[in-house]
């Protein structure tokens, strides 16, 4: 994982770039104490987690975050500050996190797994296997440790639905009903259900994971044995995926909301 912080006090950037270096999950960390130095990086360079703090000299770091996102819209933004009166603002622009001065280990830590799973970044304990799903924050399918690009956002969504289902079948006309809602299920829709289909399974077997998918007699599911997710670990009981879990499930798909009553059981 790609950290980047911004912090206009040379102690508290130096203090928080090492407790970021000491974190198993970060892969590269580096800092800057001038908002538009770290806005030059980004030009050229992506980061999975910005760490900013909010009074900063030359730019606030409210209007640094919405550069970053300009630049780079996948990049998770934790706010770091001595003040809590800017917890309103911090969440306007949806940040993933807000964590107060002095900063600990534990606490960013927690800050950054949190916005690791809120953004489908890569974690080495949801990608160890061939085939690992993210579904706590966004939705993400890897093979190998590396995402799956999907050619098209609704074939993407297709699969999540499926995944979501952990292993049960589905007819097309309910898989239909959950991708476009309030939508006629009319021949012209039927034929673009089946591009949509079609693209899946060609991006599936592009990636050398074909056989994951399953259709016959106009049902559809995907093989769960084959996959490692977070959300099946959880249900299965497993510590670490009940801990991971902060409530985000899906969050780009509206129909996500719903599957996550299943898990208020747990």
């Amino acid at each position: 994982m790609r950290i980047v912080c911004v912090d206009d006090e040379s102690i508290i950037l130096r203090q928080t770039v090492e407790l970021c270096d000491r974190l198993p999950q970060v892969d590269y960390v580096t800092g800057f104490q001038k908002a538009r130095k770290a806005l030059e990086w980004f030009d050229g360079n992506t980061a999975d987690i910005a760490l900013l703090d909010i009074n900063l000299p030359d730019m606030d770091g409210i209007k640094l975050a919405m550069h970053i996102r300009e630049k780079s819209s996948d990049t998770a933004i934790i706010f770091v500050t001595g003040y809590t009166r800017y917890a309103v603002d911090a969440f306007k622009i949806h940040a993933a996190g807000y964590l107060l001065k002095p900063i600990t280990a534990e606490a960013l830590s927690a800050e950054i797994d949190h916005a690791a799973a809120l953004y489908g970044h890569s974690r080495p304990d949801l990608h160890t296997a061939h085939i690992s799903a993210v579904t706590f924050g966004k939705f993400e399918l890897y093979v190998d440790e590396k995402p799956v690009k999907f050619a098209r956002s609704k074939s993407k969504e297709l699969f999540a639905v499926l995944v979501s289902r952990r292993g049960a079948q589905i007819l097309r006309k309910d898989l239909y009903d959950i991708l476009y809602r309030d939508r006629e299920y009319d021949r012209s829709m039927q034929k673009q259900l089946d591009v949509m289909i079609r693209s899946m399974r060609d991006t599936l077997v592009e990636y050398g994971i074909g056989d994951i998918f399953v259709m016959k007699q106009g049902l559809l599911s995907i093989k769960p044995e084959m996959i490692d997710c977070d959300m099946y670990r959880m249900i299965d009981g497993d510590p670490a995926a009940v801990n991971l879990y902060t409530g985000e499930y899906m969050t780009e798909y509206t129909w996500a909301e719903e599957a996550k009553y299943q898990f208020r059981r747990l």
